[in-house]
């Protein structure tokens, strides 16, 4: 079929597909590999096959605090917009993302930080979010994980996934390390991004609600 008549959801299956003959003998579980692929998808990137992180029990986890009504938080307003809303209107989640706030504005001038910190904060101090979709800053998830240890969060979810080369792996490295008891999904290296973190939120979503 010429795609320039195929439905966006046939482009959709289609792109699956090929995904899948692709990536052929991959190794992931079937929901794991539904938010592999999505990541896939959405980067046209096959590493992420490799580099993803899904601890055993974090899909269920996951998908439980979804079906709560779990906030969300982003650390960009690019992380929000690419997140589908029907789906977690459905399961009652509210979305967010604070890094355009002036009051964080003023608050990271004051104390000299990046804007992404005071986000986390703001965003933290809400005891409805509970999960934490960070595709941009490591400071944003450096920040998390040091309220976490510091016993001053206790987020039912994490994704990280920032990308860039000061920080972004390290950060990452940091979230998988297993000091602390949170359910996380990462990747390894410098990759990641805005859309590959909202398309995770997009994929869980998608099993959350079938």
């Amino acid at each position: 079929m010429d795609s320039l008549f195929m439905k966006p959801e046939e482009i959709e299956a289609a792109s699956f597909r090929i995904i899948d003959a692709e990536a052929g003998d991959h190794g992931w579980p079937k929901a794991e590999w539904q938010v592999v692929r999505r990541a896939i998808h959405t980067s046209a990137d096959f590493e992420y096959a490799q580099s993803m992180i899904l601890p055993d029990d974090v899909i269920e986890k996951a998908l439980a605090a979804l079906k709560s009504g779990a906030g969300i938080v982003t650390d960009t307003n690019m992380a929000l917009s690419g997140i589908s809303k029907p789906r977690l209107t459905r399961l009652g989640c509210s979305i967010s993302c604070h890094i355009a706030d002036p009051d964080v504005a003023a608050e990271a001038i004051s104390e000299g930080v990046t804007r992404s910190i005071i986000a986390m904060r703001k965003g933290i101090a809400n005891p409805d979010n509970r999960i934490f979709v960070i595709g941009n800053a490591p400071t944003a998830l450096f920040e998390l994980l040091r309220l976490v240890n510091a016993d001053a969060a206790k987020p039912a979810l994490i994704i990280g996934l920032p990308v860039g080369f000061v920080g972004a792996e390290e950060s990452k490295n940091a979230l998988a390390s297993g000091t602390h008891a949170i359910p996380f999904i990462t990747n390894i290296g410098r990759k990641g991004g805005s859309n590959v973190a909202a398309a995770v939120v997009n994929a869980l979503a998608i099993l959350a609600t079938s």
